[in-house]
């Protein structure tokens, strides 16, 4: 059902991913001109994401029609497989954005107290600088994805991918400039139009701009989900190095000077956790040669990987942390997350190599539903 107005005009607002979910979507990986060898090894990665998702909340996985044998065979029985149609697999910037509100009683679709989002999407930029030509498919992912669920849809013109922002249920958004500004998605807007949609739409008070995203995080040009994320309200997790003579460098820096020298929607000081990336990383030649050229974008032999652990994803009592075999840095990952979320259980996810092949990670990969508020 297409609801009228703005989200917050009917009381909705986007929580933080730290909140409670009902559910966690995921799309199925296939197309060979952005996963290796068939996208065979990111489809074992995608069942042990899944599966550990399971342990926590209940998953969704939609695989199109060709697929959804494939998937229902190499995933747990307990896990749910829908056909759909698709593009490629990243729900996390094709899937609704849920919004959620505390203060209606009432159980109709009309007035309930979860509905979505579906933004409008080009594929990361366009014909001319897209990572495919054809997404008429991911068009459609979020208004299905809520059809399923029977719940309100707020259609939205504005280019926006779920990976571009992230807000802790408070009324603060991180975003970051490199990619809400882009020419290549909404050249009409100016920076304070861009930031009224976000404030009527995700129900937010403060949006605070970084300038970049992760160093080689091309293909989004640079999604907030790579750089950082709330932990809880007043507390963001940052990528970082120590070494000057990375280009990562002074796009940690930069952005842990915007984020020392602001205040979050209620005025509070923001602690910043530091956590360091892995590698540098590097497509191999094997791993290109894996990737057929054809209708998406190039995957070359030499490229450097955006490859972050801050890219994890939060569930019910877990952490689900990609592992990229750089076993320093995977380890550190491991200890850091662990310690700013005490409450949950980290489940490192090896072989995480295989999602940043094709441009992202595990946040990437998934969407979360949020439980009906109390």
């Amino acid at each position: 059902m297409d609801m009228e107005g703005t989200p917050t005009s009917h009381g909705f607002y986007m929580p933080g991913e730290f909140e409670s979910h009902s559910q966690t979507w995921l799309g199925w990986p296939e197309r060979p001109d952005n996963w290796r060898n068939n996208a065979i090894p990111a489809q074992r990665v995608f069942v042990k994401v899944a599966s550990a998702i399971s342990k926590f909340e209940p998953v969704t996985v939609c695989a199109s029609a060709s697929q959804w044998s494939n998937a229902r065979n190499q995933l747990p029985e307990h896990i749910r497989v829908v056909e759909m149609s698709m593009n490629d697999s990243w729900f996390r910037d094709t899937g609704p954005t849920f919004v959620v509100r505390k203060n209606s009683s009432s159980t109709s679709a009309l007035d309930g107290k979860v509905a979505g989002i579906d933004w409008n999407f080009n594929s990361w930029g366009g014909i001319e600088h897209g990572c495919y030509q054809d997404w008429g498919h991911d068009l459609h992912v979020a208004r299905k994805i809520l059809e399923i669920e029977k719940l309100p849809r707020f259609p939205q013109s504005v280019i926006l991918e779920g990976g571009s922002i992230h807000v802790d249920g408070e009324g603060t958004c991180l975003t970051t400039e490199e990619c809400l500004l882009n020419k290549n998605r909404n050249p009409h807007l100016t920076k304070a139009q861009i930031d009224d949609v976000l404030k009527a739409y995700l129900g937010i008070k403060k949006v605070i701009w970084l300038p970049r995203g992760l160093y080689g995080d091309d293909d989004t040009n640079g999604h907030i989900d790579n750089l950082c994320c709330f932990v809880k309200p007043g507390v963001v997790m940052l990528s970082w190095t120590d070494d000057e003579t990375d280009p990562q460098y002074d796009r940690s820096v930069e952005a842990f000077s915007v984020l020392s020298n602001t205040t979050d929607a209620l005025g509070r000081s923001i602690q910043i956790i530091k956590l360091h990336i892995p590698g540098p990383l590097y497509m191999t030649d094997e791993e290109a040669n894996g990737v057929l050229m054809d209708n998406a974008k190039p995957r070359l032999a030499g490229t450097r990987l955006a490859a972050s652990y801050a890219n994890f994803y939060i569930v019910n009592g877990g952490i689900i942390l990609p592992q990229f075999g750089d076993q320093k840095w995977d380890e550190e990952a491991i200890r850091v997350v662990s310690k700013a979320f005490p409450n949950h259980e980290v489940v490192g996810i090896k072989g995480a190599r295989e999602i940043v092949l094709a441009g992202g990670n595990i946040h990437c990969i998934t969407q979360q539903q949020p439980a009906i508020p109390k």
